[in-house]
Formats: C-alpha cells, sequence, structure tokens
C-alpha cells in the first residue's frame, strides 16, 4: 500500500474510536424517546379521561395530539442520526477490512516475487 493508504486505514480507526460516543449518544436518545412515548401516551390519555370515558377513545386522542406528534417526529430524527451513525461506521469498517484484505495480497505478493 501507498504510504496515503496507510494513512488512510489511521483515519478510519481514528473514526470508529471518535464515533463510538456519537453513536452510543444517537442510540441512547432514540431509545429514550420510544419509552418516553408510552408515557407521554398515559399522560395525554390521562388529561382527556373525563371527556372520553372509553379507553379506545381516550388512545384514539392521545395519539393525535400534537405533543405526541412532535414527540415522533423527535424519535423519527433521533432514529435518523442513529442510523447514520451506524452505517458510517459500518462503512469505516469496511474500509478497514478492504485494507487488511491488499495488505495481506501485497505480502502474499512479495514472498512469490523475489
Amino acid at each position: 500500500m501507498t504510504e496515503e493508504g496507510e494513512l488512510n486505514i489511521f483515519r478510519c480507526l481514528d473514526y470508529l474510536r471518535d464515533a463510538a460516543p456519537k453513536y452510543a449518544k444517537a442510540k441512547a436518545d432514540r431509545v429514550y424517546l420510544e419509552a418516553f412515548l408510552k408515557s407521554k401516551k398515559a399522560i395525554l390519555m390521562k388529561q382527556v379521561a373525563a371527556a372520553h370515558p372509553s379507553a379506545a377513545a381516550q388512545e384514539r386522542e392521545a395519539l393525535a395530539h400534537p405533543e405526541y406528534l412532535e414527540l415522533l417526529d423527535g424519535l423519527r430524527v433521533a432514529t435518523e442520526e442513529e442510523e447514520k451513525l451506524r452505517w458510517l461506521i459500518e462503512a469505516a469498517r469496511a474500509r478497514a477490512e478492504v485494507w487488511r484484505s491488499l495488505e495481506s495480497s501485497r505480502r502474499t505478493e512479495q514472498k512469490i516475487i523475489p
């Protein structure tokens, strides 16, 4: 590999190291929002309980509430960020694997061709 290629593998490794905490935070945000959706739904159902005595009507009102819809939008954004980071990490891993394969081939060629 060229010197530039060797630097690229270190950039990949640096990226993997640096992206790990960002990915962890993005995943934590998504998991939190998923759990909070359930709490928000219960809170909203409780707010409309007097006007809508049936659980089905309460759920309908809660799921259509603007605060619930806003929370869903936040979950969409959090999931997008998590997935973006996950696939960037996968791409860096793939580049590292390609580099490793190329290096192995280079070493094999050096043994064959004196």
